[in-house]
C-alpha cells in the first residue's frame, strides 16, 4: 500500500521534472517514483580517502595468478628492462 509524502523542490526542477513526466506522459508521482527506485536499486559507489595523491588514492587491488612473486625486489627490471 501506497503511502503519501510530502517532499521539497526547488521551483527550477520541479518545472524540469513536469516537462519531462509530460513528454513521456506520465504524472510527476509516477516520474518521482521511478527515479527513487532507479537510484536505490543502483550499488552506491565505494568514496575512498581522496587525499589529491594518486597513489595514495588508488585502492584498488588486483589478484592475479601470473603476478610476479618478487615484484617488489626486482621493480626496476619490470619497469625499464633488464635480467629475467
Amino acid at each position: 500500500m501506497a503511502h503519501r509524502t510530502t517532499i521539497v523542490i526547488p521551483p527550477g526542477l520541479k518545472e524540469r521534472a513536469m516537462d519531462r513526466a509530460k513528454k513521456e506522459g506520465i504524472s510527476l508521482g509516477q516520474l518521482v517514483r521511478r527515479s527513487l527506485k532507479k537510484e536505490l536499486d543502483t550499488k552506491p559507489k565505494k568514496k575512498g580517502r581522496k587525499t589529491g595523491d594518486p597513489f595514495w588514492d588508488n585502492w584498488i587491488v588486483y589478484d592475479d595468478e601470473n603476478w610476479p612473486t618478487d615484484l617488489s625486489s626486482r621493480i626496476d627490471d619490470y619497469l625499464y628492462g633488464g635480467k629475467e
